[in-house]
């Protein structure tokens, strides 16, 4: 007889463990405890079905053959017993036992384990607010309230839509209801979309071509009730009442975590069951792994709360290779995220501000714009990136990414992160280069040149949101060094002091142009190319406050005037 193995959810990380196990091990005896009816379910792609990219839910429950991946399937072919309808109420540590409650017979049993396995998953958060209750409140997170959510925007012909949370399900579904024609509004308590993985200035950049979309933005708003009679009708923040049909309730999940609590296992500062780096809970007989289970940061160290189905599955393997003895070590996760929306990609991986500042790591940040391939090209588009560097060592800490082709860029930092890369490296890294793909200098290796170029002092910029701040005093000229035309059709608005010195005109008119060379000066551009340029020019000229607009008016998120 082999080891029992009974495995507490079967999901991502659940089915994935077993999954592998058997493959490992043929003698093992592996019992799946789902209280759900469904099982190894990709939830991750729930967004597209309501946007009918994906016309089938079927695709998220059976294999690319079209084979259902059900209790029989698993049975039949893996030799894996999978039990829907039953959930675990308790963990008994010193008979290792499991009490298990069918659901369907109300009859209670106590089933035995060698090795335990916790793939419990997290719940979505629910808000305490007056109204909570009403029809066509949804959370979108379980099969049956996706199915529901399709069903009811026919039924109730539903044509506004208010999605409270601006996070990767809430911006996905704001992409897919405003595909179909509904009108959407999202409400974000924070004062930016995607907060968990975008600065405040790219944040801002991926949000303009949201709105231009149609798409309300309501940020800095606090939802405090839902209103209706029976069915929603509106939803309510602190500044205004917001019609809607159906209420799509997104403000992030919670770890499920009372049944390992219960048991005495310990629970990480995240709020997630704390694992070692094999998986293993505070008993090395019970493993935990997926949404429930706490993951460590590759850059800072901090342990953190990151449920992503890559993660889950990743955890599932290793969990199963150290059931079968190999001691196989999880390294963490970078907390890489990806998302597009209406007109725009977003991504991140890696620390950010705030991330970085608390890991206590020195660090120095630059924003850098270019496209996605050479101009030429069709289909060439804007790409914006922030790199992060520790300041002392040069190592790449993070990247955020707004436009198009963005996740090419996120996973190649992925790799150089993971690997310890330095500025240096990226800069030298030997990326694939045709005019369809890309440019001959990689907007990755620019970014890099750009960073250690402020680092080493050879360019002194301003971040955009600095310069927000900044042009709303009289101490600085704003020194535009693009084309008459170019600076006619679009500039920033609201300086108090500015003027259009194009570039090459720098050096033969500046000091009449700037006769204080005391003065602060701000040169911005297009892409912040010619900006540098004009930087090092001025300093050249004798200039002692000289500093570029990073990013110039690729990147800046913030009001603009135009011609007429």
């Amino acid at each position: 007889m082999g080891k029992k193995v009974l495995i507490i959810g079967g999901v991502a990380a659940g089915m994935k463990t077993a999954s592998r196990l058997r493959r490992r091990d043929k003698d093992a005896e592996i019992t799946v405890i789902e209280r759900g009816e469904l099982v190894s379910y990709g939830a991750c792609g729930f967004p597209y079905y309501i946007g009918d990219e994906v016309k089938n839910f079927n695709e998220f429950t059976h294999t690319p053959q079209g084979i259902a991946r059900d209790v029989d399937y698993f049975k039949k072919v893996k030799g894996i017993d999978v039990l829907t309808g039953h959930e675990a109420q308790k963990i008994n540590r010193a008979a290792k036992t499991v009490t298990v409650l069918n659901r369907r017979n109300s009859e209670v049993t106590e089933m035995p384990y060698d090795v335990l396995v916790l793939g419990t998953g997290a719940t979505p958060v629910r808000l305490p607010v007056p109204g909570a209750d009403l029809e066509g409140i949804h959370n979108f997170w379980f099969p049956w309230e996706v199915l529901k959510v399709k069903e009811e925007i026919a039924a109730h012909n539903v044509t506004d839509v208010v999605i409270v949370g601006a996070g990767f399900i809430g911006m996905e579904l704001a992409e897919e209801f405003n595909k179909i024609g509904v009108k959407v509004s999202v409400v974000e308590m924070q004062n930016r979309i995607l907060p968990q993985m975008l600065d405040l200035e790219m944040a801002e950049l991926a949000a303009k071509p949201v709105a231009a979309a149609g798409i309300n933005l309501y940020l800095e708003e606090k939802t405090v009730a839902f209103e209706g009679k029976g069915r929603v009708a509106a939803v309510k923040t602190d500044k205004r009442l917001i019609p809607a049909q159906m209420v799509i309730v997104a403000v992030g999940v919670r770890p499920n975590v009372e049944l390992a609590r219960e048991a005495g296992l310990a629970i990480g500062p995240s709020g997630a069951i704390a694992v070692n780096e094999y998986m293993q809970t505070s008993d090395p007989c019970i493993y935990a792994g997926g949404d429930c289970a706490e993951n460590t940061h590759r850059v800072s160290g901090a342990k953190i709360f990151a449920p992503m189905g890559s993660t889950a599955n990743k955890h599932g393997r290793i969990i199963a290779d150290n059931i079968c003895g190999d001691m196989v070590k999880y390294p963490g996760v970078l907390g890489t995220g990806l998302c597009r929306m209406p007109g725009v990609e977003a991504g991140s991986t890696g620390l950010n501000e705030k991330t970085a500042a608390a890991a206590g790591i020195d660090f120095e940040s630059v924003i850098v714009p270019g496209n996605d391939r050479l101009t030429y090209m069709p289909g060439a588009g804007r790409l914006v990136l922030k790199l992060f560097a520790d300041r002392k060592t040069h190592k790449v800490i993070g990247v955020q990414a707004v436009g198009q082709s963005v996740d090419k860029r996120i996973d190649t930092l992925v790799a150089a992160i993971s690997m310890g890369a330095a500025l240096e490296d990226l800069s030298e890294f030997d990326i694939g280069y045709a005019p369809p793909f890309n440019g001959p200098i990689d907007n990755i290796a620019t970014a890099a040149n750009v960073l250690l170029n402020k680092i080493e002092g050879r360019l002194r910029s301003i971040n955009p949101k600095e310069f927000k701040e900044l042009r709303k005093s009289e101490a600085y000229t704003l020194v535009d060094v693009r084309t008459p035309g170019e600076f006619k059709n679009c500039h920033i608005a609201g300086c108090c002091n500015i003027v259009n010195l194009p570039l090459d005109e720098v050096r033969s008119e500046c000091c009449k142009v700037l006769p204080d060379k005391d003065a602060r000066l701000v040169c911005s551009c297009q892409i912040d190319l010619r900006g540098y340029e004009a930087e090092t020019m001025l300093r050249a000229q004798g200039y002692k406050n000289v500093q570029s607009l990073e990013g110039s008016m690729s990147a800046w998120p913030y009001e603009t005037e135009k011609s007429k």
